[in-house]
């Protein structure tokens, strides 16, 4: 059952109020409990929790420094939690299949391969057969209708190619969650929204649980079923805010007056952490 829509508050017509509680919200497909993280002395996480509802898209924002791509990373493995429990679905990181969508994609594609070899490679670390491999690559390729020469290799490709080739390889093994840390940051704005137009239409096909780091707020929102507002570190939930905008979304959203007010209410959220009032 979806959850309910944010009630207005009749006081303050114009306010958007924080996200309805635990007991209405989808379940939880990542459950984090009581995450802890010091790096070097410097406490990152404590007590932390907090609960991504299946098959939605969360956007995590936050001031600079505050543990945005620290957070993903710590649930997706990368770093090794120092304290806390960490489980999808009940199951652990092992018995999970997750997808990364790494920010540097450049650095992320193998140069010495093909686009569509570096595709293929994620299928090939899990020990698919080949053929069975190449198969479910073309039938991807497919389905998004993406219309790139995977023959090329990653220099021969724009950068919102090559990154869109990331998704890909971050897709092909059909993930439970995909992470993505600040994936269009590297790219013109003219590619961002081009990407971000993919982004949501595979989000929709696929119903794939996506969490997304972001240091754009209008992205952020844009994108989202859920935004997550961290304060300053240690990191806590400012505010766990529903973006009830419908999709799909598209310029004309940006300018509607649902997603202006949500976003003018996040950036008082957003300005109130940094300045730690």
């Amino acid at each position: 059952m979806n959850a309910p829509l944010p009630v207005t508050d009749t006081a303050a017509p114009q306010r958007v109020r924080q996200l309805p509680g635990p007991a209405d919200k989808p379940p939880a497909h990542i459950t984090v409990r009581g995450l802890y993280k010091n790096f070097n002395g410097s406490v990152i996480y404590e007590n932390f929790d907090l609960d991504i509802p299946r098959g939605k898209f969360v956007s995590v924002f936050g001031p600079n420094g505050c543990g945005k791509s620290t957070l993903i990373n710590l649930i997706s493995g990368l770093i090794p939690i120092d304290g806390g429990e960490i489980l999808f679905d009940g199951k652990t990181l092992a018995e999970t299949r997750i997808g990364y969508v790494f920010q540097n994609y450049r650095e992320a594609l193998f140069p010495w391969m093909t686009a569509f070899a570096n595709i293929e490679y994620a299928l090939k670390l899990r020990h698919v057969p080949k053929p069975e491999a190449q198969e479910r690559v073309r039938k991807l390729v497919a389905h998004l209708g993406v219309q790139i020469d995977l023959t090329l290799f990653p220099y021969q490709m724009s950068g919102g190619q090559q990154q869109l080739v990331s998704i890909m390889r971050a897709l092909v093994v059909e993930p439970e969650v995909l992470f993505l840390d600040e994936p269009f940051s590297a790219l013109d704005y003219e590619m961002t929204l081009f990407m971000r137009e993919q982004l949501q239409r595979i989000f929709e096909e696929t119903g794939t649980t996506m969490v997304l780091v972001s240091h754009d707020l209008e992205e952020a929102v844009y994108l989202a079923d859920y935004v997550l507002l961290l304060s300053r570190r240690p990191a806590r939930i400012a505010e766990y805010q529903m973006v009830p905008v419908a999709r799909p979304r598209n310029d004309a959203t940006l300018a509607s007056p649902d997603f202006v007010e949500l976003k003018r209410h996040c950036l008082e959220i957003f300005q109130r952490e940094v300045r730690g009032s």
